[in-house]
């Protein structure tokens, strides 16, 4: 089973519309473990039953608390309205030990930082520790209005205006994907975290523009993806137990359900973490990680969205 620590809500604060930080700390007292910029944390809520992973937004080396900042989605599968709701100060909760999928490079190049919307959260612990390094950075922010954006008051203090670029697309200030990433150095880094539209096109400008993916970093904090389907059987091959996925449930709800422990993150095809081998049948991908070449491998699915195109499924489990 994935560690998990207890914390205590200290603080709950709202930010802007719809958006919400939390304080946690430790609930035995002692310090959080470390952890590197672009670093996320998995709150588990409503008895495990839901976990969300939010990024860590509270200043480094600062072990005494983490903090994240939750934006209440509408059409989400209720961690973000619990979070809202019903999540009080002084209350108990479980996360996961920190981990990273959207770290800085370590190189001495550029780095370009784009952020939409609540996408902005990775990037308050990656301008702090570009700060330390002294490396050239810039931020760009796009959001709708300035009373739905987080971070601003904090952005302005922390950046200059040759390094904060901000787009209130309300008033008609949009950014300029290519023309922002045909300005930059031969040596630059590019990082995006925001709505799918916004990542695909930073990423199809970079790659238009003849960048190696090495010096692309992206981080999608919402797959939109339907993840029901046909009903099938799954076989899981180390376990030798035969599980049944209905057309609402998932691989991964059946496969824990029946006791078997899965790593996963985020639990919206993202994260790579609960890639499992196949040993026979076709998955029915879904998830925004594996290549289009890897799908048409055939040789891992994603257990917390993927399903079987097919009456059944051997896994390597």
């Amino acid at each position: 089973m994935n560690q998990t620590l207890r914390v205590r809500v200290n603080r709950i604060e709202r930010l802007a519309d719809g958006i919400k930080r939390f304080t946690l700390k430790r609930s035995d007292g002692l310090d959080l473990p470390a952890f590197e910029s672009g670093s996320h944390v998995v709150v588990h809520l409503d008895g495990g039953r839901i976990r969300n992973a939010y990024s860590l937004t509270s200043e480094l080396g600062n072990l005494g608390h983490y903090q994240i900042c939750v934006r209440r989605e509408e059409a989400s599968r209720g961690g973000s309205r619990l979070m809202h709701e019903t999540l009080r100060e002084g209350d108990e909760l479980q996360i996961g030990l920190p981990a990273n999928l959207f770290g800085l490079h370590p190189g001495e190049g550029k780095h370009v930082l784009i952020a939409g919307g609540i996408g902005i959260t990775p990037f308050m612990t990656h301008i702090q520790a570009l700060a330390r390094r002294n490396a050239s950075f810039e931020l760009h922010y796009c959001f709708r209005n300035r009373g739905a954006a987080a971070c601003l008051d904090t952005l302005s203090g922390l950046l200059g205006p040759d390094q904060l670029h901000l787009y209130e697309s309300d008033e008609g200030t949009l950014l300029d994907v290519a023309t922002l990433i045909a300005a930059q150095p031969g040596d630059a880094h590019v990082y995006v975290c925001g709505p799918q539209p916004l990542n695909d096109a930073v990423v199809a400008a970079a790659r238009s523009a003849g960048w190696d993916s090495a010096r692309i970093h992206y981080e999608q904090f919402r797959n939109e993806v339907d993840a029901t389907g046909g009903a099938f059987d799954v076989t899981l091959s180390k376990s030798g137990m035969t599980l049944h996925v209905g057309p609402d449930d998932t691989l991964l709800r059946v496969i824990e359900k029946a006791g078997i422990k899965v790593d996963c993150m985020c639990r919206e095809g993202i994260c790579g973490t609960c890639e499992t081998a196949i040993i026979d049948g076709l998955a029915d991908h879904r998830d925004n990680y594996l290549s289009d070449d890897e799908k048409a491998a055939q040789k891992t699915i994603m257990l917390c969205v993927s399903r079987c195109l097919g009456p059944r499924l051997v896994l390597d489990l």
